[in-house]
């Protein structure tokens, strides 16, 4: 019999599969060819859509079977916690604000030092931090107030699956920017935001 923590996995691959092709150079070259100029419109709203609809069923068996409960958070602490979760909250789409020229395909397919890459234009919270996303999902996922079995087990892999796409991205706009990228690299960590900022 296959167990409900067998399927909440299966369901975590499921939604890591299908948004590991969609942010894909190889899917993008392919909307780029479908969807032409509008690829860069259409593309980040519908990849958002995608990536709830296919976490929904996840969330949902998560909330209807949590498993057994390890640990509950006492008040302040658990305010504390929540209150850390609602500004990691703000960060990802304020990283979307400061570097919107990372995010379309068009720039994405390019080459270093090339009209359509543009350059890398460090700002706002890229100026602390490499990722903004992971660091956010990193901390909306473990200041969580309450922990149990099965929200165990899948924060644990999707911990994992957020590092390797981290990675990925990273090479991602190594390519793109080349040199101006690596050199940023020195100056600023991934993950662990750098008081001082980049200058």
């Amino acid at each position: 019999m296959v167990s409900y923590t067998n399927v909440l996995v299966f369901c975590l691959i499921a939604f890591a599969a299908i948004h590991s092709l969609m942010a894909s150079l190889p899917f993008k070259r392919l909307i780029m060819r479908v969807l032409g100029s509008r690829a860069d419109i259409l593309y980040m709203p519908v990849f958002s859509f995608i990536a709830l609809l296919t976490i929904f069923p996840l969330a949902y068996l998560l909330y209807k079977n949590p498993g057994p409960v390890l640990y509950i958070v006492s008040s302040p602490w658990r305010w504390l916690m929540v209150g850390g979760q609602l500004i990691a909250a703000i960060v990802a789409p304020r990283a979307l604000l400061d570097a919107p020229h990372r995010f379309k395909i068009r720039s994405q397919l390019s080459a270093p030092k090339t009209p359509e890459a543009g350059s890398l234009n460090i700002r706002g919270i890229y100026r602390w931090v490499r990722d903004p996303f992971l660091l956010s999902g990193l901390i909306i996922i473990w200041l969580t107030p309450f922990m149990t079995v099965n929200l165990l087990v899948i924060y644990l892999l999707a911990t994992i699956y957020l590092y390797l796409g981290s990675l990925h991205w990273e090479k991602r706009l190594v390519s793109q920017f080349g040199d101006e990228y690596r050199d940023y690299q020195k100056k600023v960590h991934r993950i662990i935001p750098h008081l001082g900022g980049h200058n």
